[in-house]
């Protein structure tokens, strides 16, 4: 084969027009992958981050009633006035 064949079969394979659709639709294919693979991990992080937020609040919580006083409490909020059944004062 003379080197001016070969550059022609060269120039003819990189311009030929049969395999831009099939680049287009791999490129096409990658990027709906890509794209689901990131909406799946978005999903996760979303999941993972409501599961800490809970178990956060569940432990804040948790916290907060083993002090409170419910008594103490009613008593500042009836001496406040907020009550219109029980007297404010005492």
């Amino acid at each position: 084969m003379k080197l001016t064949e070969i550059a022609r079969a060269v120039a003819t394979q990189v311009t030929d027009k049969p395999n831009k659709p099939q680049l287009r639709g791999l490129h096409h294919a990658t990027i709906k992958r890509n794209l689901a693979v990131s909406l799946v991990l978005c999903t996760i992080s979303v999941i993972a981050v409501k599961i800490l937020h809970n178990d956060r609040r569940k432990a804040n919580y948790a916290e907060f009633y083993k002090n409170y006083d419910a008594e103490a409490a009613y008593e500042r909020m009836r001496k406040a006035g907020l009550f219109q059944a029980a007297s404010a004062d005492d």
